[in-house]
């Protein structure tokens, strides 16, 4: 089925009678609007508007398509106000984009405080900024920044790539080999050790492994889990070892139910922003609080 979305557009878009007012109204970006025309445009196989640099002109196809969408889009809206009287009309919804394990730590902690609904969606962050500029999103938390001039990027913290270990795991020979600068010894140790990854770390272990042995994959995983917090919690009180961020062990650290081995010989650091529409102003308050919220974790 068409995307709904592209009708709600068109419809704004015809009635405002050009792109920018139309995303005033939608509370949309320009470019987003545009992209739904395109797309809408795309799959009907015709031009629906006549692009000026201030207007946009509706075909005679355009007219044709208003004319047999309206009725079904106005009873749609009174659906919708009919809902939220009934419902969630003081409730507004956020959409944010992020990580699960960023949702995991951040989130589920509070979740039950918030005074307004929360969508999480889960996925590539390429993917999740291109919904941010389409309006799909509202936020999103990302260790990358992806450049794109509509979109504002916050830093608000940094994570640290830690070499850590189960605790009933034997690292002495490891340990001494760090101790004595024994950096052969130490690939050589390592090379022989039971690992843990997931998907979402493999990008870190490549650059940590190149970084510190000039080498893009240092060992094969024996285990590939569904997420960095697994990993923790299949190390804990056993044998084995993972590349993670410091935040998520910390806990696990202090319970003495992983070790930390080493850091690199420098630091891997990756910085989190929180990524919003450049100028919006929907769910300003909300992204506040979420923003406070997640600070306050740190």
């Amino acid at each position: 089925m068409i995307n709904l979305e592209w009708y709600r557009t068109f419809k704004a878009v015809y009635e405002e009678g050009n792109l920018t007012k139309a995303s005033e109204v939608l509370y949309s970006s320009q470019p987003g609007v545009s992209l739904h025309i395109s797309s809408l445009e795309s799959y009907v196989g015709y031009k629906l508007f006549e692009r000026t640099s201030r207007k946009m002109i509706p075909t005679v196809r355009g007219m044709v398509m208003y004319d047999y969408i309206i009725d079904a889009l106005k009873k749609l809206e009174k659906a919708e106000q009919h809902f939220r009287k009934k419902g969630l009309d003081t409730t507004p919804t956020l959409s944010i984009g992020m990580c699960s394990e960023v949702f995991q730590y951040f989130f589920e902690p509070h979740i039950a405080q918030l005074d307004f609904d929360i969508i999480a969606h889960f996925g590539e962050y390429p993917q999740m900024i291109k919904e941010l500029n389409e309006g799909i999103l509202d936020l999103v938390i990302t260790p990358k920044k992806i450049n794109n001039n509509t979109i504002t990027y916050t830093p608000f913290f940094k994570e640290k790539i830690q070499l850590i270990a189960g605790i009933n795991t034997d690292t002495s020979n490891l340990e001494l080999s760090i101790k004595n600068k024994e950096w052969k010894k130490l690939e050589h140790h390592l090379s022989h050790q039971t690992w843990y990854c997931s998907y979402n770390i493999m990008e870190y272990s490549k650059t940590f492994w190149s970084q510190n042995f000039n080498k893009k994959q240092l060992f094969k995983p024996n285990y590939i889990v569904p997420d960095i917090l697994s990993i923790i919690r299949c190390l804990s009180n056993n044998k084995g070892m993972a590349l993670v961020p410091d935040f998520l062990c910390s806990n696990a650290l202090k319970a003495n139910n992983v070790k930390l081995i080493w850091e690199g010989f420098q630091s891997l650091e990756n910085t989190f922003y929180f990524a919003v529409k450049e100028n919006s102003i929907k769910l300003k308050k909300e992204i506040s609080q979420i923003e406070k919220i997640v600070t306050r974790e740190i």
